[in-house]
C-alpha cells in the first residue's frame, strides 16, 4: 500500500504536466484572460455595468474559478516534488493574483481589487516563450540600468551647473537655476528642440556650439547606445537562460554519438541518448554475466601454451611411478 502511494502520485504528477502543456489548455487559459481583461474595461461605463452587472460579475467568478483549476494543476504537475513550484517565480506570481482578493485589506477596497484582477493579464506572458524573454531581459538589466542612470545623471548635472553660468542670467526659466538646467537637458536627449538652443545659445555666447555639440554626442548618442547595449546584453542572457539545458556528460550535449557518427535530425535528443546509455548498461551486464557463467579453471589451466606441463608436474609423477 505503502509502495503504491509513490506511483500514484508519479502518475498524476505526469497527468497534470501534460494537461498544464497541452496547447488547447494554454489557448483556453489565454482566452479567458483577455476575456477578464475585456470585462474590466466594460466595466468602466456605468450604462454596461447598470444593464449587465450580474452577468460580469459571473464571467468574473469563472474566469476566477478557472485560474484556481490552473493553479492547482500546476501544482499537480509538481506533486512528486512540491517545492520546485515555489521555485518558480510564475508560479508565485499567479499565487498571489489568486489569492490577492482573499486577503482583507484588499477584498474591501476597490480600487486594489480592479489592480490585482488587471495584473492578471501580465498573466499571459507565461505562456508566451518570447514575452517571457523580454520581461526576463528587462529584470536582468535592472542591475546596469542603475549604473546608467548614475551615470546619466551624473553627466546631466555637470552639463547643468555649465549652462546655469553661461546661460542662467540670458534664460533664467530654463538655465535659472541647477534643476531648471537639469530638466532642459533632459527634454534635450530626444533632440527636439536643440536647433532653437543652438540659435539662443549663440545669441549669447559663441561658446554654446561646442557645449551643445558636446553635450549632444556624450548624453544623446553614447548614453542612449549604451542603453541599448545594457537591455541587447539583458536580453541575450534572458534568451540564453530560457534554452533548456543537457547535462554535460551526455554524448548529445558534445555533438556525437558514442560511435563518433552525429546523432541523426529525425530522433529527439533525449530520447535517443536515453537509449543509447540504456543499450551500453545492457552490453555491460551480458559481458558479466558471461564472465560468472564460464567454468572454474582446472588443472588444465596450469599447462604451458603447447600443451606441456611444467617440468616440476613430469617428475612428481616419475617419482610416483
Amino acid at each position: 500500500m505503502y509502495e503504491a502511494r509513490p506511483a500514484v502520485r508519479v502518475r498524476v504528477a505526469a497527468w497534470c504536466d501534460r494537461l498544464v502543456g497541452a496547447d488547447w489548455f494554454n489557448a483556453a487559459s489565454f482566452g479567458l484572460i483577455i476575456v477578464n481583461a475585456i470585462v474590466l474595461g466594460v466595466e468602466t461605463y456605468d450604462q454596461a455595468l447598470a444593464r449587465a452587472g450580474h452577468v460580469l460579475l459571473a464571467v468574473e467568478h469563472v474566469c476566477l474559478a478557472f485560474f484556481v483549476v490552473e493553479l492547482g494543476l500546476r501544482f499537480g504537475a509538481h506533486l512528486t516534488a512540491p517545492g520546485g513550484f515555489f521555485r518558480d517565480g510564475w508560479n508565485l506570481f499567479d499565487l498571489l493574483i489568486v489569492c490577492a482578493p482573499l486577503l482583507p485589506g484588499v477584498r474591501e477596497n476597490v480600487t486594489l481589487l480592479r489592480m490585482v484582477r488587471l495584473a492578471r493579464v501580465v498573466r499571459a506572458v507565461r505562456l508566451f516563450p518570447g514575452l517571457r524573454v523580454v520581461i526576463g531581459g528587462v529584470l536582468r538589466s535592472l542591475p546596469g540600468l542603475v549604473s546608467f542612470l548614475l551615470i546619466a545623471t551624473l553627466t546631466i548635472y555637470l552639463y547643468a551647473m555649465v549652462g546655469w553660468m553661461a546661460f542662467g542670467e540670458a534664460y533664467p526659466d530654463r538655465y535659472g537655476t541647477v534643476g531648471r538646467a537639469m530638466f532642459t537637458l533632459f527634454l534635450l536627449l530626444s533632440l527636439d528642440g536643440i536647433t532653437d538652443a543652438f540659435e539662443a545659445g549663440r545669441a549669447v555666447s559663441e561658446w554654446s556650439v561646442p557645449y551643445y555639440a558636446s553635450y549632444i554626442i556624450m548624453a544623446s548618442y553614447l548614453l542612449t547606445n549604451l542603453l541599448v547595449g545594457i537591455v541587447l546584453k539583458a536580453l541575450e542572457d534572458a534568451h540564453q537562460a530560457e534554452r533548456p539545458t543537457r547535462p554535460a556528460s551526455s554524448p548529445v550535449a558534445a555533438g556525437v554519438l558514442p560511435d563518433g557518427q552525429p546523432p541523426p535530425s529525425g530522433e529527439p535528443s533525449d530520447v535517443g541518448a536515453r537509449l543509447r546509455e540504456l543499450r551500453t548498461a545492457l552490453d555491460a551486464l551480458e559481458a558479466e554475466l558471461a564472465r560468472q557463467s564460464r567454468p572454474p579453471a582446472g588443472p588444465s589451466a596450469e599447462r604451458r601454451p603447447g600443451g606441456r606441463r611444467p617440468k616440476s608436474g613430469r617428475r612428481s609423477a616419475g617419482a610416483r611411478k
